[in-house]
């Protein structure tokens, strides 16, 4: 049986970068991308295609930034997608790993920001679970210093973007991918928990706040119902386009209010958007 031909619509570099421009992307911005390629329709060149034309809408000033999240890096005993056997997690802290910003893979954010994470003169953050990759004049600043107990907090590229005036691109992604609501959750009363990862010395425990993407899609509902969202389309994919500031702010009076949690400290990371998120 022939395979039937795609349906499109064809997408190419050109068109992105017009459709980008036609949505409101700046030239000269700094923008945090989260993205589905599949979503976009059929391009032609794939993910390496829909960086060229990100960087085209941007242009030479501007700043292109995606999560390049490695939550695999976690402890096996919390593992469920799939499980490992009990008998193999001694053996497995023992020999994971350690990240490497250079190497490690992302994992579970799709193939637009590992491409992104592999393009020539890309700067990766620190965090060994939850990094950032940046292209442009402030790949630097935005990436810089991201401390290793501060997956997505005030010491996380986050709060750099939030200071900038950066703005989010949900390109095909909907809310639940926001990793800009996640800065809020440092912000309000969450709980605190230890999670377990590899190290150049060795395996080691850190004390950390609790995320979880749970209610995201309500919060950004919310969000959308009650400020500016540009809102439209991107080759075949819905674009949503707002201020990190403004999700943050939002989503710090939101969650208290929708989704409390109590303070305490738990051995379960809380979602670490990992094949061991519980």
């Amino acid at each position: 049986m022939s395979t039937p031909p795609p349906t499109g619509p064809l997408v190419t570099r050109d068109t992105l970068a017009g459709d980008l421009r036609g949505l409101g992307v700046q030239t000269g911005e700094t923008l945090l991308v989260h993205s589905s390629l599949s979503a976009l329709g059929w391009v032609n060149g794939g993910p390496v295609a829909v960086v060229q034309g990100l960087l085209d809408a941007l242009g030479p000033h501007g700043t292109l930034v995606v999560p390049t999240q490695s939550g695999d890096l976690s402890d096996p005993a919390l593992w469920s997608r799939p499980p490992v056997p009990e008998e193999w997690w001694s053996t497995i802290r023992a020999t994971m790993p350690p990240y490497d910003p250079r190497v490690t893979p992302s994992r579970g954010v799709g193939v637009i920001p590992e491409t992104v994470r592999t393009w020539p003169g890309a700067l990766r953050s620190a965090h060994p679970e939850t990094s950032f990759a940046a292209l442009g004049p402030r790949a630097a600043a935005v990436v810089d210093g991201h401390a290793p107990d501060c997956r997505l907090g005030e010491r996380s590229p986050l709060a750099r973007l939030e200071a900038g005036g950066a703005r989010v691109l949900l390109l095909g992604a909907g809310y639940s991918t926001c990793t800009s609501f996640h800065l809020a959750e440092y912000r309000v009363a969450s709980p605190v928990v230890e999670v377990g990862r590899p190290s150049p010395t060795g395996w080691e425990k850190v004390r950390e706040v609790s995320i979880t993407s749970e209610l995201f899609e309500e919060l950004g509902a919310d969000f959308e119902r009650d400020r500016p969202v540009v809102r439209g389309t991107v080759g075949a994919a819905r674009a949503r386009l707002f201020p990190v500031a403004d999700a943050v702010a939002y989503a710090e009076r939101w969650l208290p209010l929708h989704r409390p949690r109590d303070v305490y400290v738990d051995a379960a990371p809380g979602g670490s958007g990992s094949r061991g998120r519980p």
